[in-house]
């Protein structure tokens, strides 16, 4: 995965932003000049509204819908993904909406927990060497701006529990299963 170099200063200009359909739902896609920024998802209705109003405020930047194709190739990967044809993401990442202990966990995450595997939020602590610090991990899960590309449902309990996902538990079970991590949903 590529990684754009830590950066903390706030983008300013444009924030372009595109609605994907996927087999979880809507999926709301947002890339500065940067690279992709936030995958959010059920975007549909006041989900995507709020999200949208939320980046425009914390980016201090105007938001448009794609425009110049900065999303295409995190759209035609994440599609490939659904399709069960990508195991790796290859995009370029903003990381501005992340700091700190959140940003050192995710780009752990991110670098060392390939497709089809997980980890548990213990044993990730340990890995960016805070070992007692498993529920900041869980923090840093839910502060995810990049869920999918960034693949926060790949963290799991260390007691075999599937633990919490910001795009709902039902949604982790799917991505699981379409990883080959968990049985396919029977309905």
């Amino acid at each position: 995965m590529e990684h754009e170099t830590a950066r903390t200063d706030r983008v300013t200009g444009r924030v372009e932003w595109a609605v994907l359909p996927s087999t979880v739902g809507p999926l709301l896609l947002a890339a500065t000049d940067r690279g992709l920024v936030n995958v959010t998802f059920h975007a549909e209705g006041r989900v995507r509204e709020r999200a949208l109003e939320r980046l425009a405020g914390v980016l201090r930047a105007e938001l448009v819908a794609d425009g110049s194709g900065r999303l295409a190739e995190p759209v035609r990967q994440l599609t490939a993904y659904f399709d069960g044809e990508l195991r790796s993401f290859d995009v370029k990442l903003d990381w501005s909406l992340v700091t700190g202990f959140n940003r050192q966990v995710l780009r752990e995450l991110a670098d060392s927990v390939p497709y089809g595997t997980v980890v548990g939020y213990g044993e990730l602590a340990r890995r960016v060497g805070q070992p007692t610090a498993a529920q900041a991990v869980g923090t840093a899960m839910g502060a995810n701006p990049l869920p999918l590309v960034v693949p926060c449902h790949r963290v799991v309990e260390s007691d075999g529990g599937i633990g919490g996902f910001g795009g709902s538990v039902e949604t982790k079970r799917r991505l699981l299963a379409l990883e080959g991590v968990l049985p396919e949903p029977l309905f």
